[in-house]
């Protein structure tokens, strides 16, 4: 964890600094725990798919192993991306009710897992798995996600998890766009058991700076992306970091800054060692 200080000493933000285990790709997890931890991460967010093809593939004797496992080489395990990602029969969205009860039933297993390995946050991303039919409209959508995510939202106030919303552009989904829709779609739950992420490349689509959003949404996200609108790491492109690095601090943020990228070109060794150092410069500096 990484404290940030005002002149006078006073603690403002405390931000922890973590990274996602699908750069890693073919990397056991204990090699991918032990090397983010010497590279300084605070944690690791894991994308189930490379562990597994479904979460309920993966025992409740390898979850505490692999919690087990980061435990010993001095990580944290933040939670669950990529929920749906590279599964079939789930959505959010289907204007069929059996579809959407699966997809409900598998959520909850999704928080069932994150708890047992450890982590407290879920990101739900997964575009192509809440895409709006051209017969469903925006209203329908809405109550139909609700509907989905009604008893998993239950479950993760029961471990301790919250479920991120994560807004993205329009040229991955049609359904929340917006950090603002994503904000009005989370307040409809009632619990803190359900927010959303702010993610910089998604950021990058709305059309005003990104500190800007951070700032009008602050103390309404649980969770943080670092990347590029080039889908690379934080400072691998022209995004400018500074201000971004500003506007978490003054926003009083203290969770989590997970590296994500989407473009693996450097290789995993380099993209996280990089990352790390531009987002220490700039979000969390000494």
């Amino acid at each position: 964890m990484v404290l940030w200080m005002e002149s006078a000493g006073t603690v403002l933000s405390s931000m922890k600094l973590g990274i996602c285990n699908e750069i890693f790709d073919g990397w056991e997890l204990e090699r991918i725990f032990s090397f983010a931890a010497g590279l300084g991460y605070d944690c690791v967010e894991i994308a189930p798919f490379t562990i597994a093809p479904r979460v309920t593939d993966i025992a409740f004797s390898r979850r505490v192993e692999i919690r087990e496992t980061a435990a010993r080489v001095g990580i944290e395990i933040a939670g669950l991306h990529w929920i749906l990602a590279k599964t079939a029969g789930f959505h959010l969205t289907s204007a069929d009710r059996e579809v959407r009860r699966r997809t409900a039933e598998y959520l909850v297993e999704i928080v069932n897992c994150c708890g047992d390995l450890g982590g407290t946050r879920i990101i739900l991303g997964s575009p192509k798995q809440r895409d709006l039919a051209p017969e469903i409209s925006m209203e329908m959508g809405r109550a139909f996600a609700r509907e989905a995510l009604q008893e998993s939202v239950r479950r993760a106030e029961d471990r301790g998890i919250v479920i991120c919303i994560e807004p993205l552009g329009p040229a991955e989904t049609n359904f929340i766009n917006t950090a603002q829709e994503a904000a009005g779609f989370a307040a409809e739950f009632g619990t803190p058991a359900i927010s959303i992420i702010l993610d910089v490349k998604a950021m990058s689509t709305e059309g005003k700076p990104v500190a800007q959003i951070i700032a009008e949404h602050a103390g309404r996200f649980a969770y943080f992306h670092a990347n590029d609108p080039n889908l690379k790491g934080p400072g691998f492109g022209d995004m400018d970091y500074a201000p971004i690095g500003a506007a978490l601090r003054a926003s009083g943020y203290d969770g989590i800054v997970s590296v994500e990228v989407f473009d693996f070109a450097e290789g995993p060794e380099r993209i996280a060692a990089e990352s790390i150092e531009h987002l220490r410069k700039t979000v969390v500096p000494a």
